[in-house]
């Protein structure tokens, strides 16, 4: 063996045993360098391969253009104070009230009850709140009443957004409601926040009843950025939305809003009008989904509701947008809504600016209406 190198020439050499796998060494040659020779692997010592790290979950790219949303993140901090100070005229005489009944040792429910009917739960919907929560007991009256509040809220997927129609449509959101509600304005803000999140926007002047609905929408359009497809007032509503639908398709846009007229749920020609352009839809993009979004002005409360239960008997609703709801301290209509209807509130308006309305969320809702009065 190499190692024996020195020992060999201090004495004189003496037959080795070689093993039958290494072959034999001569001392009369000179022993390589030690740098040269590869010791034998031994299979004890080696290391265990590491385990492969877990392969990050892949993010998806910014769209062009967007300003938050996917592959960038929420809206900045001021948009979601927003919401926050939307909400304080409700939370003052909602909340602000409740806890002032809450202080003493013994909970008067009548007066939940009638604080929760004064911010338009509803008399009903009051009742079985209070009701269901003087059976809790969990923690505290407050506790209870807000669980039961945020119980009335339906479930709904994180990240909703209006979804495009087979073969790569565009999607389509069909905006009714009654007149003075805020629907044109409501579109406007809409067709804006789809724009900061990098979709191309296209709108459709349906409302041709009119003549100022027109105008109105072509403001918000250029307020927006965005394209509009109008025809003269007292046209086909039928016809704009077709042919808005072929400019999407052909311009590539991802998104289109229409505008519907403004009518009352007991005008039945006016109602027979958008089951017609919903028969349009179908017939230009077969199989898309169009969202039916309703506006309610949270000012008008209860009545507003009303429209609104019959508006998804005739039409079936897909979401809910309230406007208004910085201007009222009776926002429990929420609530309501949803209990009512089992059909989501999407957007909530907390104010003018164009950029004033919100997705709403369920929990930050309920956070923001039970914070600090």
């Amino acid at each position: 063996m190499f190692w024996r190198r020195k020992k060999d020439e201090e004495a004189p050499a003496e037959p080795t045993e070689v093993e039958a796998d290494e072959p034999a060494v001569e001392s009369a040659e000179p022993e390589p360098e030690p740098a040269a020779v590869e010791p034998e692997a031994q299979p004890e010592s080696v290391a265990a391969p590491e385990p492969p790290a877990p392969a990050e979950a892949e993010q998806p790219a910014p769209r062009p253009g967007a300003l938050w949303g996917p592959g960038i993140g929420p809206p900045p901090p001021e948009v979601a104070a927003a919401f926050d100070l939307g909400l304080a005229r409700t939370r003052g005489a909602l909340v602000g009230r409740l806890r002032s009944v809450f202080r003493g040792d013994q909970t008067d429910w009548d007066e939940v009850e009638e604080t929760l009917i004064a911010a338009d739960v509803g008399a009903a919907l009051s009742m079985e709140v209070v009701e269901r929560a003087r059976k809790r007991r969990d923690e505290d009256p407050e506790t209870d009443v807000r669980s039961e509040l945020q119980a009335l809220l339906v479930d709904r997927a994180p990240g909703w957004e209006p979804q495009s129609a087979a073969g790569g449509g565009p999607a389509i959101v069909l905006v009714v409601g009654v007149n003075g509600t805020g629907k044109t304005t409501t579109i406007g803000k809409l067709a804006a926040r789809y724009k900061a999140e990098g979709h191309r926007v296209l709108l459709a002047a349906g409302d041709t009843f009119r003549a100022a609905a027109i105008d109105q929408l072509r403001v918000w359009a250029d307020r927006a950025g965005v394209e509009i497809v109008a025809h003269k007032p007292d046209a086909d509503p039928g016809a704009v939305v077709y042919d808005a639908l072929d400019a999407a398709i052909a311009r590539g846009a991802d998104i289109v809003i229409a505008d519907t007229a403004g009518r009352l749920h007991t005008k039945s020609n006016l109602m027979d009008e958008l089951s017609k352009i919903r028969r349009i839809i179908d017939k230009r993009l077969p199989g898309a989904a169009p969202e039916t979004l309703f506006v309610i002005d949270a000012t008008t409360g209860q009545n507003g509701l009303a429209q609104a239960k019959a508006f998804n008997d005739a039409v079936g609703l897909t979401g809910v947008v309230l406007t208004k709801l910085d201007s009222t301290a009776k926002g429990g209509i929420v609530f309501a809504i949803e209990h009512e209807l089992e059909v989501p509130v999407r957007f909530v308006g907390v104010g003018e600016k164009i950029d004033d309305l919100l997705p709403f969320d369920p929990e930050a809702f309920v956070n923001a209406l039970f914070g600090e009065v």
